[in-house]
């Protein structure tokens, strides 16, 4: 019986592979590497690892429907594997945290992030638990005193520089052992530890 359905959001397609909009796809990379999983299925509009970590029975998947039809796979996923949207855990990308910064949270809004928007329209709910996993926002340039749209879809589309990658190595470890924690003890245990 599969006790969680963890979700990293990401664009498929080589070009997109290093992008910070991909910091979920990564994450469910090296939680798959960590114990030994493989993403050597595909349906639900996803590619998919099955395996046990730290006990419980889990379903890793990376949507192959591009960001904004995130939706679409994660309601494939639940009903192929019969399981409620209080067992999904969705990671992904948040501009709203700096580098370097996680937050699990039980529910709320998408916080206008497409992917998130298209899975609660799918669900008919946004109580589902979620792991976010902070970018950081696009830095002003070229005289502009606050970046517009059009920047922010550059910066999360756009790669992370070098001297972020050392960062985000040590944030996607702490993201991977949140999920563990979470897997091990419960949301609840793993709030308290790692909502620092």
């Amino acid at each position: 019986m599969i006790g969680a359905v963890i979700v990293g959001l990401g664009n498929p397609g080589r070009q997109y592979a290093n992008s910070r909009h991909n910091v979920g796809f990564r994450c469910v990379d090296v939680l798959a590497r960590a114990h030994g999983l493989t993403f050597s299925q595909r349906y639900a509009h996803s590619l998919v690892a099955h395996g046990s970590i730290l006990g419980v029975e889990v379903v890793l998947a990376k949507p192959r429907t591009f960001m904004n039809l995130s939706g679409d796979a994660v309601l494939g996923l639940l009903a192929r594997h019969r399981v409620k949207p209080s067992s999904l855990v969705v990671v992904y990308d948040d501009m709203d945290l700096p580098l370097g910064k996680i937050r699990l949270r039980p529910g709320g809004s998408a916080g206008g992030h497409k992917g998130m928007l298209s899975i609660i329209d799918r669900l008919g709910t946004q109580e589902f638990p979620r792991l976010r996993i902070g970018i950081g926002r696009p830095t002003a340039r070229a005289g502009l005193a606050s970046p517009e749209e059009g920047h922010a879809v550059q910066h999360v589309l756009g790669s992370f520089r070098p001297e972020e990658l050392p960062e985000l190595e040590e944030v996607l470890q702490r993201a991977v052992a949140a999920l563990e924690c979470v897997l091990r003890g419960g949301l609840v245990v793993a709030m308290s530890l790692f909502n620092g």
